[in-house]
């Protein structure tokens, strides 16, 4: 049944793939030839399948490609260097040849506390409050990659803070976008497929995973408190040539809000980027003679995120085609053998499988919960459990999945130096902290409630 099911032999390709250091787009790619030819296509309908859903991808691809544009303008502008002298200062470090360090131990986990409940805090907002998803990470970060590198913040305890934030905003908190997946998403498919759960006991029972996901957290943060040293290496060379005018601070703001406002109003990046560009260029932040420098280096910033979006629609296109998800569901229901506690632990593995492949759970409970809710009422799960099993499924992907939003956001403003890696210092740590307590928390869960 393994490695002769498409789905279970793609995903396992891709995650050795990742383990091994192969550029991810590499490996979403091979994975959905896999699948395909595992699932009994020839080669060439193999990639035909593949090539028809990268086009879901596009989108968001170009998103993040103008994203990256506005992005490179702020660090242009020198409003980068201004936050991060100012930030220097509230935290009482100094400036020494080029390299800044906190003066003193006590003033060291005092930052590392402001700027972990800071950024925690911009990751929940991003979802609900000011549902601007991840558009605050390239505006927040890379002015701070120089504070991180100060007080010795190893990386990768950022990354699992702005995961959790935007993932754990969305799944018990109905605003924003925890509106859209929670009533949306989430209670529409279990009401159509037959699970009758309000909301408040969706929310209720949602609490069990977010508490195991919280104290994965809390591990990551234990785990990663050891310093961890960068080059100090600057962002962006360009900061240098540019005089920070109190003008250009005033611009900057301006073009900040403005993107923050049109993504509240219109909900697109694409709209919100486009408007932060045209304001720094209309008021002299990014001079002509430059403009094509600055957007040149923002789609290099934000190109294998763009492409790894359009990997994975079409990756996730491959799975959908394939006869690979119903064949699991097919052996789980003769396997399960009446138990719940095999039976759950099956369903959220399967989850996990469809989940880190596709890389949203927007996407994956629309596909999970189709089988998930007639086999759940069929095997005694009560609605609460169900609606954990079904919600974790596509929770998982989000998590841990190097195609996932949450993963590649927080990558994209990390990895503005060039010093944090996709898969070894975000999907990787992620998975570990945040995506296995999860799925042990809603595994725990479903049986007990």
């Amino acid at each position: 049944m393994c490695m002769s099911n498409s789905v279970v032999a793609s995903i396992t390709s891709i995650l050795i793939m990742c383990a091994l250091r192969i550029n991810v787009v590499i490996a979403l790619t091979t994975g959905a030839i896999v699948c395909g030819l595992v699932d009994g296509k020839s080669f060439e309908m193999a990639l035909f399948v593949f090539s028809k859903g990268l086009g879901g991808g596009a989108t968001i691809a170009l998103s993040y490609a103008i994203l990256g544009a506005f992005a490179s303008a702020l660090a242009h502008s020198g409003f980068s260097n201004f936050l991060m002298s100012k930030i220097f200062r509230l935290l009482n470090a100094n400036s020494s040849k080029g390299e800044e360090e906190i003066t003193n131990v006590e003033g060291n986990k005092k930052a590392k506390f402001i700027i972990f409940f800071t950024i925690g805090a911009m990751a929940i907002a991003c979802k609900n409050i000011i549902p601007v998803h991840i558009a605050f990470i390239p505006i927040l970060i890379p002015p701070m990659i120089g504070v991180f590198n100060a007080i010795r913040i190893d990386r990768r305890s950022i990354a699992c803070i702005i995961t959790f934030g935007v993932i754990v905003a969305y799944m018990i908190i109905p605003m924003g976008f925890g509106e859209i997946f929670l009533k949306n998403i989430m209670l529409h498919y279990l009401h159509v497929n037959g699970v009758d759960i309000s909301m408040h006991d969706l929310i209720h029972a949602l609490l069990y995973p977010a508490l195991g996901m919280a104290i994965g957290l809390l591990v990551a943060l234990v785990r990663y408190r050891k310093p961890r040293y960068y080059q100090n290496i600057r962002v962006k060379k360009l900061e240098n040539e540019v005089a920070f005018s109190r003008k250009d601070f005033v611009v900057s703001c301006v073009a900040i809000v403005a993107a923050l406002v049109v993504q509240l109003l219109a909900k697109a990046i694409i709209l919100s980027a486009l408007a932060g560009f045209f304001l720094l260029s209309l008021g002299g932040v990014v001079r002509r003679k430059d403009s094509d420098d600055v957007v040149t280096a923002g789609f290099k910033m934000m190109a294998l995120i763009s492409f790894t979006m359009i990997a994975a629609a079409g990756f996730g296109h491959s799975l959908q085609a394939s006869n690979g998800i119903g064949a699991i569901v097919k052996w789980l229901a003769v396997h399960a053998f009446n138990s719940k506690i095999l039976a759950s632990f099956c369903m959220l593995f399967v989850g996990f499988l469809v989940s880190i492949g596709l890389g949203s759970s927007f996407s994956t409970v629309p596909i999970v919960a189709t089988i998930y809710v007639p086999l759940g009422l069929k095997l005694g799960f009560s609605p609460a459990a169900i609606a954990i099993i079904v919600a974790v499924s596509g929770i998982m992907g989000d998590a841990g999945s190097p195609a996932s939003d949450s993963t590649l956001g927080p990558t994209m403003g990390l990895n503005t130096d060039g010093q944090h890696s996709l898969v070894c210092d975000t999907a990787i740590p992620t998975f570990l902290h945040l995506t296995i307590p999860t799925f042990l928390s809603g595994w725990v869960a479903s049986i007990l409630l």
